[in-house]
């Protein structure tokens, strides 16, 4: 039976969990935020939380009690000289809890538990997906710019053919009048030199 026992035990022995407990205060309070399974994480909020409340007032009794539950000296003095002062007028809520996923390997559930006066933006872990829409203005002209694009390349090449295609016929015609120039201009020096030949021989007979 559990009867008024509070929280979990995490499977450790109440020394083991303390010690649990100390190192995860320690590592949140100098890197401001943390990753740990969603368990340990809801866990640390009921350990941590009364700390900070503490270090919004600094006198000796508070460093006392703080020191006694941390056991570290350094912790104790960025808790008073950074956390407690930026809590200020705060009533209770310092930190954050952000499911993260499942962990490879065992599958236990993931979080980031953060301090909530450090940490403004939301972690990598939670991204929003952009919200896909079918009637985007900015999408439609974009296909229409890349249709008429595709047509118009086509078009372009064709045109370029039709354009080299015209200009070989061009040569190919000049080169013909050439060669029918030529041959009429022989034809001619050969009349001319049969009509001589036949007044040289007309006059020979005479």
């Amino acid at each position: 039976m559990r009867h008024r026992v509070k929280g979990k035990n995490l499977s450790r022995t109440a020394a083991h969990r303390k010690a649990t407990f100390r190192a995860l205060t320690k590592a949140l309070i100098k890197e401001h935020r943390i990753v740990t399974t969603v368990t340990k994480a809801k866990e640390l909020r009921r350990f941590v939380e009364p700390l900070i409340t503490r270090a919004k007032e600094d006198n000796n009794n508070n460093r006392r009690q703080v020191f006694a539950a941390l056991q570290d000296k350094e912790t104790v003095k960025q808790l008073f000289a950074e956390v407690g002062p930026a809590a200020g007028d705060r009533p209770g809520g310092y930190t954050r809890v952000i499911k993260i996923g499942h962990r490879q390997g065992d599958g236990a559930e993931m979080a980031v538990i953060e301090l909530v006066d450090f940490n403004d933006i939301q972690p990598e872990g939670k991204e929003t997906k952009q919200k896909k829409t079918r009637r985007s203005g900015r999408s439609s002209a974009k296909k229409t710019t890349d249709t008429v694009e595709a047509v118009e390349a086509p078009v372009q090449e064709v045109t370029e053919v039709v354009e080299e295609t015209e200009a070989t016929t061009e040569e190919t015609e000049d080169v013909v009048e050439e060669v029918e120039d030529s041959a009429a201009e022989s034809e001619v020096s050969e009349t001319e030199e049969e009509t001589a030949e036949g007044s040289e021989e007309e006059e020979e007979s005479k």
